[in-house]
């Protein structure tokens, strides 16, 4: 056993166990709270149009055949009726935020919001651009969806020991791997070679201020203007910062705390300048992607302090 686990192992007392139990219900209501904005996004009147379909079929591109089959098949669906197919979708995603909030059905809806959220990713997000080799860490990828399946486990309402509310359902070393995963996974997007071009990120934040309103389409066009040329160098900074949140939850606490807040900080930024809040200004925004799904992810993981 690593000094840093010797200190967590030490944290296990009661007083922390009610800590986590109260940190852990509150981050389940921030999803449920995130799953009630999706249905009330679903609600508008771009939803109900044909033009919801094709948005669908466009996440197709690239992708192998047993994944754009799927997808190319459901956007038809919607197409021909976008009226009932969508007010579904709403009214599943607003008894998933319910089911959650209300205790006892709590485990039946983490569950099935783990299998709705995999049905979307792959029906309606084609996986997120993953297997295309389009999945940019910069505009959401792998998807705030995959993120809210993650967060359904890692919130589970488990009694077990953990050093943080990550670590109760899956032990230590199985939630700092996922961590590892989820953060390498950002690392290794932004430096995919349809990311890393010295023009890839100007044009992508200039392509995001049509929408939006004045100020922010503001700020999309000033960030463009800093990375004219300097998207090469800006996609391995983003890279390297995201492996070193990656890395750092194996450290001491101090250096795992420094990793959380480093996540939360890119977090946001990305969600803010990169993601634009997931387009729900825009009137077309089906979620608030990975941005705020990232934050919570972040503060399941925060360590606590060690006791001598």
């Amino acid at each position: 056993m690593t000094p840093p686990d010797l200190a967590l192992k030490a944290t296990g007392t009661p007083r922390l166990a009610a800590i986590h139990q109260g940190t852990r219900r509150w981050l389940q209501l921030a999803l449920a709270a995130m799953w009630l904005l999706d249905a009330i996004l679903q609600l508008q009147s771009f939803f109900f149009t044909q033009g919801f379909g094709q948005m669908l079929a466009a996440t197709a591109a690239g992708d192998p055949a047993v994944i754009a089959g799927p997808v190319n098949w459901s956007a038809r669906l919607i197409e021909a009726h976008p009226t009932w197919t969508n007010a579904a979708f709403a009214t599943v995603q607003m008894f998933l935020a319910l089911g959650i909030a209300w205790r006892p059905t709590l485990k039946a809806a983490l569950a099935a919001s783990v299998a709705w959220s995999f049905g979307v990713w792959w029906f309606g997000e084609g996986l997120g651009g993953v297997l295309a080799g389009t999945a940019s860490t910069v505009s959401g990828a792998p998807g705030a969806v995959i993120l809210y399946a993650l967060l359904a486990v890692l919130l589970w309402p488990v009694e077990s020991e953990g050093a943080f509310v990550a670590a109760r359902p899956l032990g230590v070393r199985s939630a700092r791997l996922v961590w590892l995963a989820v953060w390498g996974s950002l690392a290794y997007f932004a430096v995919q070679s349809a990311n890393r071009t010295a023009q890839g990120l100007h044009q992508m934040l200039s392509g995001m201020a049509s929408g939006e309103p004045g100020w922010l389409a503001s700020l999309d066009r000033d960030a463009a203007g800093l990375l004219a040329g300097q998207g090469t160098l800006a996609s391995v900074v983003l890279a390297v910062v995201l492996g070193v949140v990656a890395a750092g939850i194996f450290g001491p606490v101090p250096a795992a705390r420094a990793a959380v807040l480093l996540a939360i900080v890119v977090a946001l930024v990305i969600w803010v300048v990169g993601e634009n809040f997931g387009g729900i200004l825009t009137g077309s925004g089906t979620d608030p992607n990975s941005g705020p799904p990232l934050v919570l992810l972040a503060i399941a993981y925060w360590p606590p302090g060690s006791r001598r």
